[in-house]
């Protein structure tokens, strides 16, 4: 894999990748590097989705998953410079939600303001029980702007994240499995290696169906359910006419398990 300034990306078997934001010193907030490489990663997974099956998202040192935006690069930037590098993260954020593979969040730690918009945009998040999570730009005088204010409310429902974007107030982790942000909290220790588990469950699985599967979720839950059956279909028919679909049949009868080849 390619070697990083700001994180680590490392193929931890044939087709699982993680990705460890590596600022631990700054609480692996993300500065301009850190949103380059990370749109740079993902963006090359879109082009080329058979790079992988499954990613997992988390972060160096056990204290801080992503503090959002370093603010001490951001301390001198006049407004051209901040919204150019805010165009970086807007780009990353569309990046993770629109990659083709499923990508789940290790939060390790503290996932405030972009940290939380990143762990957000995953397909699902598994949490240290120590994690923490907040909104906090309107402590600044901004608002959550990579995502934040879409993802929450359709995780959470929209009267509760109003109460957190508009407070800045932080929760817990086991306030986040409660209101269904948060898939499943892990002992610090166990988290990445339970995250790895379920990724390599999804990575043994037909990448082609997976992906198909999760445009279905992804994009037929903003449409009505007529739309969304109707692209459902469509996502379905994809995997008809695919070798994996005769294989997975193929290994049923046999009674052994599937060998996909994602085509």
């Amino acid at each position: 894999m390619t070697d990083y300034e700001t994180i680590v990306v490392d193929r931890i078997e044939q087709d699982l990748v993680l990705v460890t934001f590596n600022r631990p010193g700054a609480a692996n907030a993300i500065n301009t590097a850190m949103g380059s490489e990370l749109l740079s990663v993902f963006e090359g997974f879109s082009l080329e989705p058979g790079a992988a099956r499954c990613i997992v998202l988390t972060a160096a040192g056990s204290n801080a998953f992503c503090a959002g935006g370093d603010l001490k690069e951001r301390q001198t930037m006049t407004d051209g410079e901040w919204q150019a590098q805010h165009l970086v993260f807007e780009r990353l954020i569309r990046a993770i939600l629109g990659c083709p593979i499923p990508v789940i969040a290790a939060v390790n730690g503290a996932a405030f303001a972009g940290g939380c918009e990143i762990a957000a945009a995953a397909d699902f998040i598994y949490a240290a029980r120590h994690a923490r999570f907040a909104l906090t730009e309107v402590t600044l005088g901004i608002i959550p702007g990579a995502g934040g204010t879409q993802n929450l409310p359709r995780a959470i429902g929209e009267r509760r994240a109003k109460e957190l974007i508009l407070s800045g107030t932080p929760f817990s982790a086991e306030d986040a499995l409660a209101w269904g942000f948060v898939n499943r909290i892990c002992d610090p220790d166990e988290l990445v290696e339970i995250s790895i588990k379920t990724a390599r469950r999804i990575a043994a699985n037909g990448p082609i169906a997976v992906r198909q599967a999760k445009q279905a979720i992804s994009r037929g839950g903003q449409m009505s359910i007529w739309d969304g059956l109707a692209f459902e279909i469509e996502a379905y028919n994809r995997c008809v006419p695919t070798q994996d679909r005769r294989e997975g049949v193929l290994a049923f009868n046999e009674k052994r398990r599937p060998n996909f080849s994602g085509t």
